[in-house]
């Protein structure tokens, strides 16, 4: 790998990291600000799947349903908001992938992801996909998308995923 794949990588996992500390933190504001305009956010139900916007997903999420997510979460009115779930998300295994042809900068990973609410943990894990364009010195998500290796199998209470 040269030695400009290996930086971009190294900086796009340092951007990674930080967007699971936000989350796991709570800052959903500041959560918003790393996302382009025209950003999606995909949870899709099959694992496989690749055609997002003709089949069923947890989330397919642009730029206003993103916001009403976060204005839920935050708002404290919500059952999800009211009794946040504690969250910790590890994310590893970075991998530069194909370009599109663009100029965004494609990663896949691995996340795990431990939360706590009401006295019980839940595991998720999921291998993520990422779109990042640069943006001055850092970048805007243009596409996240989070492969649970479960997602077949009944899930509740998932609003903490973000």
């Amino acid at each position: 790998m040269n030695q400009k794949l290996k930086t971009d990588l190294a900086a796009a996992a340092e951007f990674i990291w930080f967007e699971a500390d936000l989350l796991d933190q709570k800052d959903y504001q500041e959560w918003l600000t790393l996302w382009d305009d025209d950003g999606k956010y995909i949870i899709p139900i099959d694992p496989l799947e690749t055609d997002f916007e003709n089949s069923l997903n947890y989330a397919y999420d642009g730029g206003a349903m993103r916001d009403m997510r976060v204005r839920r979460l935050s708002s404290g009115q919500s059952m999800s908001a009211a009794h946040a779930a504690h969250t910790l998300r590890t994310v590893s295994r970075f991998r530069r992938l194909e370009n599109d042809g663009d100029d965004n900068i494609h990663i896949r990973c691995a996340q795990n992801l431990v939360q706590y609410k009401f006295d019980k943990h839940g595991i998720y894990a999921a291998n993520v996909t990422w779109s990042l364009r640069p943006y001055g010195d850092s970048f805007k998500v243009v596409r996240k998308i989070v492969r649970l290796i479960n997602s077949t199998d009944a899930l509740a209470g998932i609003t903490f995923l973000l």
